[in-house]
């Protein structure tokens, strides 16, 4: 496991950053990390731009929708974790990597900055949102709509949401530690133990006098038709 490095500034938000990533998460870490390089090229490299779109499409559905994905949506077997008793299950690990994949790519559309960057968790993200948007009283509704979500799929929903606000923003997270994250998610006992962590990064990254005051900006879509 390596302890995750960030770009941001020391200060007391730093110190709220410095989670590590599992080895889940360095795994699809170093995935995203490779397609992002090359979608990020001067000249963009066509198969990782189609390889975006392609994923895209893969928010909520299933681990395994597209053959043709293979190389950014395997788990290797010692990643795999616990198997289901159906074995045409796919497991947590699957579920997460898949999940925290398609929603990278969502992210990185029509960016020219990287939208993966290490030591970036969702809270502290969230947080950047809200000083920066021009509407954060809905980025903090979404906030507490995940953090009172019953159900994975409604996570993601949710995500969906948030995710495509931070894009309208060029503000990045670390998807290697949100693929972590949604690993213990998917847990009979680790959705309050990820909702606590997603919150205390929110409130440890929030300045003391907590100035909202929004820059000048339009109203962003919540939802990606793409």
């Amino acid at each position: 496991m390596t302890l995750v490095e960030t770009d941001q500034p020391a200060g007391p938000a730093r110190r709220a950053r410095s989670r590590r990533r599992k080895d889940l998460g360095e795994y699809v870490a170093r995935t995203i990390a490779g397609v992002q390089a090359r979608v990020l090229r001067t000249v963009p490299q066509p198969e990782a731009v189609s390889a975006l779109a392609r994923l895209r499409r893969g928010i909520g559905r299933q681990p395994g929708f597209d053959y043709t994905l293979e190389r950014y949506l395997q788990v290797p077997e010692q990643l795999l974790g616990r198997l289901p008793s159906d074995s045409a299950e796919a497991t947590d690990a699957e579920h997460a990597l898949h999940d925290a994949v398609t929603l990278y790519a969502l992210h990185q559309q029509s960016c020219r900055e990287r939208m993966h960057v290490d030591g970036r968790g969702l809270g502290q993200a969230l947080s950047d949102l809200v000083r920066k948007s021009a509407g954060p009283d809905g980025v903090r509704r979404r906030f507490a709509a995940l953090g009172t979500a019953s159900s994975y799929d409604e996570s993601i929903y949710h995500l969906r949401g948030l995710v495509t606000m931070l894009r309208g923003h060029q503000i990045p997270l670390d998807y290697g530690l949100l693929a972590d994250d949604l690993k213990i998610l998917r847990g009979p006992v680790g959705r309050p133990k990820v909702q606590a962590i997603w919150g205390r990064e929110f409130f440890r990254s929030r300045p003391s006098t907590d100035d909202d005051t929004p820059a000048p900006a339009t109203d962003l879509p919540e939802e990606d038709p793409s």
